[in-house]
């Protein structure tokens, strides 16, 4: 690995001719719907954002290599931070590394989103899931500080959850794909679900999409009195329940678009909570606490962006530490 960011530096791509040029990161997340680039100097100190629609991977990918080379052109980059939506290849050694599995977005899968990036810019270079960089930052300057372990759960247009560590993202055979766990559906509730994998995994119950294929509705249509919230509320339930006994965060955040635009589902899913934990355990303890042991993002939307800053910084601060010990 060190030396996989060392030799980026010395045989990338030649970088594009630059005047008045300042030091800088650059964080790209990827996400099923939309992507955000970020031109900055620290995490608190943003030069310029860019915000595209992910389409086709041709298009959506030109499209932030347009972003980026107008950035290398006026401004000396010198880290990349790539958060994707996954499933991706996380393997360094692979000879797919940075590629998209297989994938619920049409078009994407074998998609080579970080090497063609390494390969362009030359500079060192971090790549992880989207909702696992999120998790590193709100650990870093969120809701996560001073903690060893803690879970970011993410419901949008999909489900993702990044897990935390001491310090550090969960990574296996892959990296986790909580959203497709499955979990016990409430009594009488027998629809068979969205997910084109799975049917009735988390996923496939209480994303965005999935919410308005099982009501008809656009997602702004659905008014938050209707029968549909109180399902979403006990399959998240049911999912945070499962992370609590498999992973044993000292906090789990709650992020994305459904959440963060019906602020009540966060309290229907700590009292559904409480009730399938049933004081099992340490189950006690979390239900005497709930309130600070399930919460939501401390940095709310900025989340996403900050963790592709995060790995900018995570890359820029091993190359360092790199360049020291070529030099000792």
């Amino acid at each position: 690995m060190m030396d996989e960011y060392a030799s980026q530096r010395r045989t990338g791509a030649e970088p594009l001719v630059a005047v008045a040029r300042s030091q800088c990161i650059v964080g790209i997340e990827l996400g099923g719907t939309k992507i955000i680039c970020t031109l900055a100097r620290r995490h608190d100190d943003i030069i310029e954002t860019r915000r595209l629609a992910t389409r086709d991977p041709v298009t959506t990918l030109a499209a932030i290599e347009t972003i980026v080379d107008g950035w290398v052109r006026t401004h000396e980059v010198q880290a990349l931070g790539i958060a994707s939506f996954g499933p991706i290849q996380l393997d360094r050694t692979a000879d797919d590394y940075g590629h998209i599995g297989q994938t619920t977005k049409p078009g994407w899968h074998g998609t080579d989103v970080v090497q063609r990036l390494i390969r362009r810019y030359g500079v060192p270079t971090q790549a992880d899931t989207d909702v696992n960089a999120a998790a590193l930052a709100e650990g870093r300057w969120g809701a996560a500080r001073g903690l060893s372990s803690w879970c970011y759960i993410t419901i949008g247009t999909g489900v993702g959850a990044g897990i935390v560590i001491g310090g550090q993202t969960v990574q296996g055979l892959g990296h986790p794909e909580a959203g497709h766990m499955l979990v016990r559906r409430m009594p009488g509730d027998d629809w068979p679900g969205a997910c084109p994998f799975h049917g009735d995994c988390v996923e496939g119950l209480v994303s965005g999409p999935a919410i308005e294929r099982r009501t008809g509705l656009s997602g702004d249509a659905i008014t938050d009195d209707d029968p549909v919230w109180a399902l979403v509320a006990d399959t998240v339930a049911a999912m945070v329940h499962n992370m609590i006994f498999t992973v044993v965060p000292e906090r789990i955040l709650l992020g994305g678009g459904v959440p963060s635009r019906r602020p009540f589902l966060i309290p229907m899913i700590r009292s559904r909570l409480v009730s399938h934990i049933g004081g099992y355990g340490g189950g006690d303890l979390i239900a005497t606490d709930i309130g600070t042991r399930l919460i939501a993002p401390g940095l709310g939307d900025d989340a996403g962006p900050l963790g592709s800053l995060a790995l900018a910084l995570d890359a820029m601060q091993h190359a360092i530490a790199v360049d020291a010990q070529l030099h000792i």
